[in-house]
């Protein structure tokens, strides 16, 4: 779970969304058909995930997000931006198991 704030820095997908209005983008010759997008875009390297780069500040596992400092389950349970760590939800009245 994330902020609005830090929705803008969420990975973004390599293939584009097959359900959206893709033909368009292919006529206007924004994207060429059968491009890799990992390797075309300049800057790809910085922006491309890194999956045993960051760890959980608390459980020390590995985040699946990028520039993220807490995991899913940390962030969930105190209720926290998995990205910037600002509470976001209060979680005092939630029954959490102790697993």
């Amino acid at each position: 779970m994330v902020c609005k704030k830090c929705e803008t820095k969420l990975s973004k997908v390599a293939a584009p969304d097959p359900f959206t209005a893709s033909s368009s983008s292919i006529k206007d010759g924004s994207r060429k058909v059968g491009e890799n997008k990992l390797l075309s875009r300049p800057g790809s390297s910085k922006n491309r995930f890194q999956p045993y780069q960051g760890k959980c500040k608390d459980c020390k596992q590995p985040v699946t997000q990028n520039k993220a400092k807490y995991c899913h389950g940390c962030a969930y349970k105190k209720g926290l931006c998995a990205i910037c760590g600002k509470q976001i939800l209060d979680t005092t009245g939630y029954v959490m198991s102790s697993k």
